[in-house]
């Protein structure tokens, strides 16, 4: 019988899942919805194969005669490949050096005594209260005077701390058992070993989830790479993006190499978003 029943339930489990007829207008719904979440984005892949006068005539909305050509241009003529390439740096760079931080930041505020400790971690979590703007100019200044202006140094320096980083990885090592840590400091393990060790492979869901949130942040960066890089070629994929709207021809602007670059710009965060997914939704807790 107990035979008989677990082959049931994995004939059940294998077969293919039938649509209830009551739930078809859920699904209906439900391709809709995705159809015009994703039409912005069909449009502008549309768009990325059309020429000017194509473009220009609303009721058009089918691909283009101009096909990839709109892409081979943009990465060739218009220097798009550099910027992706400077983006891409200037991503890693940032994403490895906010993590590494925040990881020693966030392991001195759980497993050390200090004085001052729950002043200094207030005082990290105060930083999140101050916009952009009002870090700019001093930024740009300290640049300035550190000589870094106009330098990866430049691009990926301010970035390197995270108050939001540092607030999630301490809550997540507070919900380590204190028998673990006991356990390593009777064996003798070290603060980088225990780090190394025991923590890292405990937080690889964490630590990979903020990760991709940490690169898509800095491939977006816009306002401070147009500040402090002055040098077009090492600019960043998304200033490079603001170059092609001053492309065009007779006053019409060329919205088709806009939405080929639009679209080349968004393919690496997108393909980082599809790799990690799992540990993203395991960082907000969505997982299953």
């Amino acid at each position: 019988m107990a035979a008989e029943t677990r082959r049931e339930a994995v004939s059940e489990a294998s077969s293919p899942t039938r649509l209830v007829p009551g739930q078809l207008p859920v699904h209906v719904g439900l391709v809709v919805s995705i159809l015009l979440m994703a039409s912005p984005l069909l449009l502008a892949i549309v768009m990325s194969t059309q020429t000017v006068p194509e473009i220009y005539d609303i009721g058009d909305i089918t691909p283009g005669s101009d096909g990839l050509a709109n892409y081979v241009s943009v990465l060739t003529t218009y220097n798009m490949l550099t910027y992706m390439a400077n983006s891409l740096i200037m991503s890693v760079l940032v994403t490895v050096g906010k993590i590494a931080v925040s990881l020693l930041a966030a392991v001195a505020l759980v497993f050390y005594d200090f004085r001052f400790k729950n002043g200094v971690f207030f005082l990290i979590l105060f930083t999140l209260m101050f916009p952009v703007p009002v870090r700019i100019v001093p930024l740009y200044e300290l640049m300035a005077t550190l000589g870094w202006s106009n330098t990866l140094l430049a691009l990926t320096g301010p970035y390197l701390a995270s108050a939001t980083a540092v607030f999630l990885l301490r809550q997540h090592f507070m919900s380590i058992p204190e028998s673990l840590v006991e356990a390593a400091r009777v064996d003798g393990v070290g603060p980088l070993e225990f780090l190394w060790r025991v923590l890292v492979p405990m937080s690889r869901g964490m630590i990979t989830g903020l990760g991709v949130i940490t690169f898509i942040y800095s491939w977006n960066q816009y306002l401070w790479p147009l500040i402090v890089v002055s040098d077009q070629n090492k600019q960043v994929v998304q200033v490079g993006m603001k170059y092609l709207q001053s492309v065009g021809n007779a006053g019409q602007t060329d919205w088709g190499l806009i939405m080929a670059g639009a679209v080349l710009t968004l393919l690496p965060p997108l393909a980082v978003l599809i790799a990690f997914r799992n540990p993203l939704l395991e960082t907000f807790g969505l997982a299953e």
